[in-house]
């Protein structure tokens, strides 16, 4: 059954007057021990045709000749391999609410190539029957650790925790639930050799669990300042004082410096400010 992911779209304030649009989206609110839920392959094969349909090409085109690497015309951009799920740190996990998996499905990555070698992530989501790419990201972040994290552990969940730029895999070891880490932000939060699921659940917990919707933390505006808009969301520019480029709908897309997770950030209290450095710096 194919999985629907409602979006919630605000607005970061950044430094001065820069701000970027931000995608948040709402977990399915069913949990359970097993994991969180996974995309049918339709719905992956329907996202790789949103990923590389006309418009969205053509946006590409613009997105890798924003900064003058290459030209419009010469940019040529195409899509490599399947879409891919994309979890993110689950809040209902932090609070510690019963069955809750570590992570939540934010939305289904493709990467993108240009012409010169450049690349972006697609981010894919599924609006009323369709499913429509809304944020394009440097990088290849998402594909990326789902490859590294399907390596090291086949099988198991690999996610995000935006917070701190981490990227994790995890399942079962020997018997046992386990994290570990598939970046050097990891690796600083968990060990070399991961930790357990229920250690893991006290880091964070003691981390963000003051930090959930609802929270003082959230109500003070600490949270990012997110102003929360009724329908469309107002397009907002890059923080590097570029354009944001427009999505093939007619929606906000959010450009080059476009924040990860952001629907785990109004989720768990991070600026975006701390998220575009974070996506800019190289990955280890």
């Amino acid at each position: 059954m194919t999985r629907h992911l409602p979006r919630h779209l605000g607005r970061a304030a950044l430094a001065g007057s820069a701000a970027t649009l931000l995608l948040g989206l709402v977990a399915p609110s069913a949990v359970a021990d097993s994991g969180p839920a996974a995309p049918s392959a339709a719905s992956r094969a329907a996202a790789h045709r949103a990923a590389e349909a006309p418009g969205t090409l053509d946006t590409l085109s613009r997105f890798f000749a924003r900064e003058g690497a290459v030209s419009r015309a010469a940019a040529d951009p195409r899509v490599e391999g399947k879409a891919v799920p994309v979890y993110y740190l689950s809040p209902a996990f932090v609070a510690g609410e019963k069955g809750a998996p570590v992570a939540r499905l934010e939305f289904l990555a493709s990467k993108a190539v240009s012409s010169d070698g450049q690349e972006a992530s697609l981010w894919t989501v599924e609006r009323g029957r369709s499913w429509q790419v809304v944020n394009i990201a440097t990088g290849d972040d998402e594909t990326h650790y789902a490859r590294v994290g399907a390596r090291k552990l086949p099988g198991g969940t690999v996610f995000h925790e935006p917070q701190i730029n981490a990227w994790y895999v995890q399942g079962d070891v020997r018997g046992h639930a386990r994290v570990l880490p598939l970046d050097k932000d990891a690796r600083r939060a968990v060990g070399a050799d991961g930790a357990s699921l229920a250690a893991y659940r006290e880091r964070v917990h003691e981390a963000y669990g003051d930090k959930l919707p609802g929270s003082a933390y959230e109500k003070s505006g600490k949270a990012g300042g997110y102003e929360k808009k009724a329908g469309r969301a107002e397009k907002a520019g890059r923080a590097d004082g570029h354009e944001g480029a427009s999505a093939p709908s007619g929606e906000p897309m959010a450009a080059a410096s476009s924040v990860a997770g952001a629907g785990a950030l109004l989720a768990l209290g991070l600026s975006a400010a701390a998220v575009l450095r974070r996506r800019r710096r190289q990955r280890g």
